[in-house]
């Protein structure tokens, strides 16, 4: 086995040094056996299992569920539907979020073009769209 201080194991895995100690505080990353002088010791199974992590992460998912998948990986009881369903019910947050984003997209959008508008050869100093937010109406 190939043994590794918690810098090589940010390299291997391509994730930082503060990162791995939250994971390990939060129980996603097991403790670590320790040399002598206290300094972390890691191995082969900690880079799949944090690269595993950074994976989950970097696809969105929130900390929670990858603990849940990462228990799927771990257990040996890869249960295909169990990773499916937690994976189907990210997408549907995704979407959720996405059309939030395109809603608020669209209204940011007519604020623009109500600036534009207002300021179109107009010299008056007042601006639409301040007028607009600090009025609390909705756009």
């Amino acid at each position: 086995m190939t043994e590794m201080k918690i810098g090589g194991l940010a390299k291997a895995a391509q994730t930082s040094i503060p990162t791995i100690r939250y994971y390990e505080d939060i129980g996603l990353l097991p403790p670590p056996p320790r040399q002598s002088g206290g300094q972390r010791v890691y191995g082969e199974a900690d880079v799949r299992r944090l690269t595993f992590i950074r994976r989950c992460r970097d696809f969105g998912f929130p900390i929670e569920k990858v603990r849940m998948l990462a228990s799927l990986l771990q257990t040996g009881e890869r249960s295909c539907m169990e990773a499916r369903n937690l994976a189907f019910a990210h997408l549907v947050e995704i979407r959720e979020k996405l059309s939030e984003l395109q809603a608020l997209e669209r209204n940011i959008a007519a604020f623009v073009e109500s600036c534009d508008k207002s300021q179109s050869g107009n010299t008056r100093t007042e601006c639409a769209m301040l007028e607009e937010l600090s009025s609390g109406g909705a756009h």
